[in-house]
């Protein structure tokens, strides 16, 4: 989607973490194989599995590689025509929406406690995050994870298509973890895995939370009643559902040459992930009660 040039944007959702992190041994060794135990668990989500990146870092001879970190506000991201232009002015123009959108749809509402942007890695109250575990919602402190680096990722690893809303599908998904929390859907979630459990009900459910937000996002202003963005065109659509289908689990596990097993999905199937999307964006929010539908509606 594309943002309004004179949109006003709101940073202060939006913290950057640096100059304390070294790339050192951050799952060195460790190949495909390590980042996609992670990456299965944490992708996108990331509550139970990126705590295990320090184990899994001694575990192959790592290091912790995260020294002290400083945070910092976002500077030179004023307005919609810095946010058409720069991923991380993209991150803050997209919660400046989303925090707006949602606090219509949601009673009691409470913003996320932050969205932290980093480069390479840091460290959050559920784990190290890293590019290599992905963007992940941390329940603890409701901040929301994210190194843009990982859009990269998205269209070389795992075949997306990119565009801007497929980077802001990515933050909406994370929001939508946080919306989840706050509605007590993410406490049903257990540490089970499986095409019907929790964890995958709780991916798809994000899923259509961000296209409930992508459906009326052109209609969400900022202070001077300007939209925020431009109203959503077939190919941004397409480029949000390549990204969905990037991250769905049937084709990570392709993408790492494994075998395809229903047993080991945390996070639903390309098509459950593109079906969900469609669901929220076609339906609204009220549409996304993955939590209360037999498995063959999933």
């Amino acid at each position: 989607m594309t943002f309004n040039d004179n949109a006003r944007i709101d940073t202060s959702k939006v913290s950057k973490r640096g100059g304390g992190a070294r790339r050192g041994g951050m799952i060195a060794g460790g190949g495909i194989g390590i980042a996609l135990l992670l990456a299965i668990g944490s992708q996108i989500l990331g509550i139970d599995l990126t705590g295990l990146a320090p184990v899994a870092e001694r575990a192959l001879g790592g290091s912790s590689a995260v020294n002290e970190q400083s945070t910092e506000g976002l500077a030179g991201c004023e307005t919609g025509a810095d946010a058409n232009k720069d991923a991380e002015c993209r991150m803050a123009g997209a919660a400046d929406s989303l925090d707006r959108y949602w606090s219509t749809q949601v009673g009691n509402y409470r913003s996320p406690g932050d969205v932290v942007l980093f480069s390479g890695q840091t460290q959050s109250p559920c784990g190290t995050a890293s590019s290599q575990t992905g963007p992940f919602y941390c329940p603890s402190d409701e901040a929301i994870y994210v190194d843009t680096a990982f859009f990269d990722t998205l269209t070389q690893n795992y075949g997306a298509s990119g565009g801007p809303l497929a980077e802001m599908y990515v933050l909406a998904h994370e929001w939508g973890h946080h919306i989840s929390n706050q509605i007590g859907s993410l406490q049903n979630v257990g540490r089970d895995s499986g095409p019907a459990s929790g964890s995958v009900r709780l991916e798809l459910q994000a899923d259509c939370f961000a296209g409930a937000w992508v459906k009326d996002a052109s209609t969400v202003a900022d202070d001077q009643g300007v939209p925020f963005l431009k109203p959503v065109t077939r190919e941004e659509i397409a480029d949000a559902m390549s990204a969905a289908a990037a991250v769905g689990d049937d084709h990570i596990m392709e993408s790492a040459g494994m075998g395809v097993n229903p047993e080991r999905f945390t996070h639903g199937t390309s098509e459950q992930r593109q079906k969900w999307f469609m669901t929220g964006y076609q339906e609204g929010p009220t549409s996304c009660g993955t939590f209360d539908v037999a498995a063959s509606q999933l």
